[in-house]
């Protein structure tokens, strides 16, 4: 029996170490922008201009916590001692390359922060979520035991929401998280296909990237699926084209968005992208859905182009009937400036297909680090009664975006240059600030200086 249940986007809160070190090989935009001088109240500001709009629009959106930064028990695992303000001294001066790797901000990117799968296509009826490993860059791989933590605490009533731990970060199962996954259903609330898009096969010999890692397997992909307890039915898997890959595309979401029955990707996504797209369609159809494709040529936008705009890594929202139907394309200021690219939106939105409207904003913190609009935010479908279930101090309403926006005001500098983190200063005024951060957001203490965890 179908439910009525609506999609909600949780965004990442900027960290106040947002810097541009250049950590993401593979991420053209974070390895361009290495060692610029960063605006963190600026990044912070921008993404919660971002989800208060869409709230104002009528979408239900949450903010989800950033991570405690610099993370002082990485550098005392990898040797460094004393006092937590001798640890980062000491780091400075003998590793600078690993007290920029433990500053990192990058858990602002919370669609990688897990895979979700909603209680329709569950074999247990509950929401699962499966937090990403990310084992293939140190700076993230830290990152998934306060992930947990955080979705544990948001999502706690265990008899609507089920949690599983990381899957060991071993290189064969590789999980970048919900950048590699999409839902596509007729309703929200409808049984749905789960598209898991995968870089390589770890066990089999496959087309492979030739300049840049491939970061999601197969193997984790298909182990997420099961411990969600999903039908065979239910899911497709793709590979991500190698070719992609070498030219920046690190993540599906930055070549391919899907919501509902629409499917916005380029040309040169997928491996064998015909035969996927024909799967994908069969799948749906015997739910009584059409899938409706919106395939961009590389005559209309290069890969180059693709990448320079993160055209895709756009929030694909479905608009109310009453405005309507079809869906919104929120976009980063970056596709407004490749000629090319806005071109191609302005025809698209003119086409009477299923995107009717653009919607244009200014991330440019966030751009310059690798991520656009849709690596923002950690896709969440609910059902009324989860939604009642969810911590009530994460949703983003007037009085909530107000505090937020003070709270970035008078802890974030408004520069931060790499040199910076060198400041033992800085992980003070972090605490100080994520301490009062989980205070306005009701959620305990969260974070290993809060627990006494070194």
């Amino acid at each position: 029996m179908t439910r009525f249940a609506f999609e909600a986007n949780f965004d990442g809160l900027v960290g106040p170490t947002h810097n541009y070190a250049g950590l993401s090989f593979g991420n053209v935009a974070s390895a361009n922008n290495a060692n610029r001088v960063s605006n963190p109240r600026e990044a912070a500001l921008q993404g919660l201009a971002k989800m208060k709009a869409l709230a104002d629009l009528g979408y239900a959106q949450g903010v989800l916590p950033p991570q405690e930064r610099p993370s002082v028990a990485l550098l005392r695992t990898l040797g460094f001692s004393g006092d937590d303000r001798t640890v980062i001294r000491e780091a400075a001066r003998m590793a600078p390359e690993l007290l920029g790797t433990a500053s990192s901000a990058a858990s602002m990117w919370t669609a990688n922060a897990a895979t979700v799968s909603p209680s329709a296509d569950t074999r247990d009826g509950r929401v699962h979520f499966t937090a990403a490993n990310l084992c293939s860059k140190l700076h993230r791989a830290i990152e998934h035991e306060t992930t947990s933590r955080v979705l544990r605490t948001v999502f706690a009533d265990e008899a609507r929401f089920a949690h599983h731990d990381a899957l060991p970060g071993w290189p064969s199962l590789g999980d970048e998280g919900a950048a590699n996954h999409t839902r596509l259903c007729g309703a929200y609330g409808e049984r749905g296909v789960e598209f898991f898009v995968y870089g390589r096969d770890d066990l089999a010999s496959a087309p492979a990237p030739r300049r840049f890692p491939a970061r999601q397997t197969l193997q984790a992909s298909q182990a997420i699926a099961r411990r969600h307890g999903l039908s065979d039915a239910d899911v497709v898997f793709a590979q991500q084209h190698p070719d992609a890959i070498d030219a920046g595309v690190f993540h599906n979401d930055v070549i391919a968005v899907g919501n509902g029955n629409v499917l916005f990707c380029h040309a040169q996504a997928f491996v064998d992208q015909a035969a996927v797209l024909s799967t994908l369609r069969e799948r749906l159809a015997a739910r009584g859905t059409q899938l409706d494709v919106v395939e961009v040529s590389p005559d209309d936008v290069s890969i180059e182009d693709t990448v320079g705009s993160y055209l895709f890594n756009s929030q694909l929202l479905s608009r109310a009937a009453e405005a309507g139907g079809g869906m919104r394309l929120v976009v980063p200021q970056e596709c407004r400036e490749r000629p090319a690219v806005w071109r191609y939106l302005e025809s698209l939105v003119a086409s009477g297909g299923p995107i009717r409207e653009l919607h244009v904003f200014d991330l440019r913190e966030s751009m310059r680090n690798g991520g656009g609009p849709a690596c923002l935010r950690l896709r969440v479908v609910l059902t009324p009664e989860e939604r009642e279930a969810t911590h009530a101090g994460v949703w983003i309403d007037d009085a909530r975006y107000a505090t937020l926006t003070d709270w970035v005001k008078r802890h974030y500098r408004d520069q931060l240059a790499v040199g910076d983190l060198a400041d033992p200063a800085l992980l003070d005024e972090c605490r100080a600030a994520l301490d009062e951060l989980t205070r306005l957001l009701g959620l305990g203490s969260l974070y290993p200086f809060q627990r006494d965890v070194q």
